[in-house]
This record gives structure tokens, C-alpha cells and sequence, in this order.
């Protein structure tokens, strides 16, 4: 199996480009994001305090997440409930690096993510693929963009799904993000170091596409 590992900030486009690269290649596509926030919709239905490490892994057992992947893309379920488009949600953004962060969270889904790679071609993206759930990917990808233009993409983003955001919020929101993740205990973000850098920044949402796609052909023509 081939895999491709996809690192990076918040709002740097990971999911939309992964995916679609994945599409053109053939590859599964897998939102290693999307299972954390699914967690975090569960802890948060629970009103449960996020700094209370203990209770949360003590929880753990009793959380059913099932991520079904197909042609319409990932799917993710918490406790038979279908919340794909739930765990997308402002509450969830602001909860989801302090649920990230728990050492336990990350043990809890890294077997999974790993029993993925052995068994499908896939590009899985997140914050610590590289350097954590694939050390051994054939390829390793730092995919970026500016702060001030991935907040800018976000505010499009939500706009274009009926929501009012304030820009200098958002900024703010993703230079916190920043650094939260890059500074957690567990797994910080940071490039794997052979991982190859993918600046998206003043580029379009297609040559972001070709430019991983090439990369990806170009390192599966070499392991031939």
C-alpha cells in the first residue's frame, strides 16, 4: 500500500485538497480531523470539562465513533448518529485542540488510523500523520498558507454556508489555533523531517491540487 501524509495548520485547506487530489489518484481520502471533532461533539454534548484529563480517558470506552468511507466521501457517526456536518460547527472548532491535546484521545484513534494505511492506497491528512500515526508514509507533505489568507478562506468558506464571521476574529481564532497545536505536550505540530513543503499561499485551489498530485506521481515513479 502506498500512503501519503498530509501535516498542517488549521484552515491551510488539507481536507479540501486531499480530497480531491485522492479522487484524481484514486486513493482513499481520510480526515484524521474529522474523528478528533467528532470526539470533541461527544465530550461537549456531555458538558464535560475538557482540562479534566482523566474523566475524559475514563470516558473514552463508552464513545462510539464509526467513520464509513465511500464514493460521497467520509461520513463520520458518534453513538449511531450520523454528524458529518455537525462536527463542522464554531463549538466544535473552538473545542477541538483541547481535545486533540489529550494523550489518551490520540492513543484511542491512532490504531485506527494505522490498521487504514495497511489495508487502502490513501492520503491521510492531520496534525501529526508524518511524525506520528505514518513515521513509515512513502510520502510526507507540510501543506501551509499564510495566516491572513487562510483566514480569509475560512471567512469564504463559512459565508458560502449561510454564516456571519468577523475576519480579525477568525485570524485570531487561527493564530490561537496555531498555537495551540504546535505547542501541546502530545504530538505538537510540526514538519516530519523529511517531509516536502507545500505553500499554498497566492496559489489556486487547483494548482494546489496538481502541484500534490505531481508530487505524489513523481515519489510513486521513484518507489517503481
Amino acid at each position: 500500500m502506498f500512503s501519503v501524509a498530509i501535516d498542517g495548520p488549521a484552515g491551510a485547506g488539507k481536507s479540501s485538497v486531499a480530497r480531491a487530489a485522492a479522487k484524481e489518484l484514486g486513493f482513499l481520502y481520510v480526515d484524521t480531523g474529522a474523528m478528533y471533532r467528532t470526539i470533541a461533539l461527544y465530550f461537549l454534548r456531555q458538558g464535560a470539562d475538557l482540562a479534566a484529563w482523566k474523566e475524559i480517558e475514563a470516558a473514552l470506552p463508552g464513545l462510539d465513533l464509526r467513520m464509513e468511507l465511500g464514493k460521497e466521501g467520509q461520513k463520520m457517526f458518534l453513538q449511531g448518529e450520523e454528524v458529518t456536518d455537525l462536527i463542522r460547527s464554531p463549538e466544535v472548532s473552538a473545542a477541538v485542540s483541547s481535545v486533540a491535546a489529550i494523550p489518551a484521545v490520540r492513543a484511542f484513534l491512532v490504531d485506527r488510523q494505522r490498521a487504514l494505511a495497511k489495508e487502502h492506497n490513501l492520503l491521510m491528512d492531520g496534525r501529526d500523520i508524518g511524525t506520528v500515526v505514518l513515521p513509515q508514509a512513502q510520502l510526507k507533505i507540510f501543506l501551509t498558507a499564510a495566516p491572513e489568507e487562510r483566514a480569509r478562506r475560512r471567512v469564504r468558506q463559512l459565508e458560502a454556508a449561510g454564516r456571519k464571521v468577523d475576519y480579525r476574529q477568525t485570524l485570531d481564532e487561527i493564530l490561537r489555533r496555531d498555537y495551540q497545536d504546535s505547542h501541546r505536550e502530545a504530538a505538537p505540530l510540526k514538519p516530519a523531517p523529511d517531509a516536502l513543503l507545500l505553500d499554498t499561499t497566492g496559489i489556486s485551489f487547483r494548482e494546489s491540487i496538481a502541484r500534490l498530485v505531481a508530487l505524489v506521481r513523481e515519489r510513486m515513479a521513484e518507489a517503481e
